[in-house]
């Protein structure tokens, strides 16, 4: 598939099939082979949003082995566009920090890394000023990075300063290991003090910005756990624990649910919600979403540790105008 490269234009899908004696080889390897106009950097971003997919199913692991004679079907997505605006590395609000790890508080709006359609300074961006030179095995243009936040929601996010750390922690995240807690105010009082949502998520074909629940058998398996902590008058606080980490997960299942978070746009439903929040509520221009906690077994020392955040300044402040006026 030797092409020239305005043949790949951006947008524009592509079909291959996988040669004899790739069999057992790392798939992204494969395709930068076979597709040089295509560098592993830019495929990671391909997988990443779900723009690959082996025969006829959405693959977002670069790294499965290849099987001879399958069908690789590809859309090709714009690059990142690389920035010179990295931004004051003061800026990022660090709760612990070793010689393996960062553990930071971000606050929302911030984005975890570079992408195509957003500017301003990243945490990825940040942190590889202040701490030089870190792994960069989720791409070159995402040092430090080992798991995201969406941009709108705030809180506790870890980053790894050596590549033996970083293999270790991103063992724990696909094994499960490590436990997130989110908090989330949301519309809609439940029924029940705590709820278990079992629905597969997949991307929404007609916005690829959304993810949508999956009809039976179709998406990825995706798991999410809730204990309302407080009621009030149409709204209620809820304490969410992903056990899988898909994109938008807590966003999608608890509106799923009956219960949109509050100030999300992305994922408003139809009609919105029942209640109507008078304009002197400090509604927070973003999702009500902030990872409050998570837990994880440190590299070096193998014992287990937790590290928590404070909820962001606006989401306090949406949280205590809806104590006072909203109290059952």
């Amino acid at each position: 598939m030797h092409t020239p490269e305005d043949s790949l234009p951006v947008g524009s899908t592509h079909s291959l099939t996988l040669p004899e004696g790739s069999e057992g080889k790392r798939l992204d390897r494969v395709l930068a082979e076979l597709v040089p106009q295509l560098s592993r950097s830019h495929w990671k971003e391909l997988f990443e949003a779900g723009l690959v997919q082996v025969d006829g199913v959405v693959c977002q692991r670069p790294s499965s082995e290849v099987t001879v004679g399958s069908r690789v079907e590809f859309t090709v997505a714009g690059r990142v566009k690389h920035r010179s605006e990295v931004g004051d590395p003061a800026q990022l609000v660090v709760l612990h920090e070793d010689e393996a790890l960062v553990v930071i508080d971000k606050p929302p709006g911030v984005l975890a890394h570079p992408t195509d359609t957003r500017s301003g300074a990243t945490i990825s961006d940040l942190a590889a000023a202040r701490y030089g030179a870190l792994p960069t095995l989720q791409g070159e243009d995402r040092p430090g990075i080992v798991h995201r936040l969406d941009a709108g929601t705030s809180g506790v996010m870890v980053l790894a300063r050596t590549v033996a750390a970083f293999e270790h922690l991103m063992n724990q995240f696909r094994s499960r290991e490590v436990q997130k807690t989110y908090r989330a105010l949301v519309y809609g009082t439940p029924r029940f003090d705590t709820g278990w949502i079992d629905a597969p998520l997949e991307r929404d074909s007609g916005d690829s910005s959304r993810m949508v629940v999956a009809r039976p058998g179709d998406g990825r398996e995706a798991q999410t756990y809730y204990v309302v902590e407080r009621r009030f008058r149409g709204l209620s606080l809820v304490s969410a624990q992903p056990k899988t980490g898909r994109t938008h997960q807590i966003r999608v299942h608890l509106t799923h649910a009956g219960m949109p978070l509050v100030g999300d746009k992305l994922y408003r439903r139809k009609g919105g919600p029942s209640l109507r929040l008078p304009s002197s509520a400090p509604v927070p221009p973003r999702q009500c979403l902030h990872a409050a906690e998570i837990r994880f077994v440190h590299p070096l020392s193998g014992e287990r540790v937790s590290y928590t955040a404070p909820l962001a300044a606006d989401f306090a402040a949406m949280l205590a105008w809806t104590e006072r006026e909203l109290a059952p």
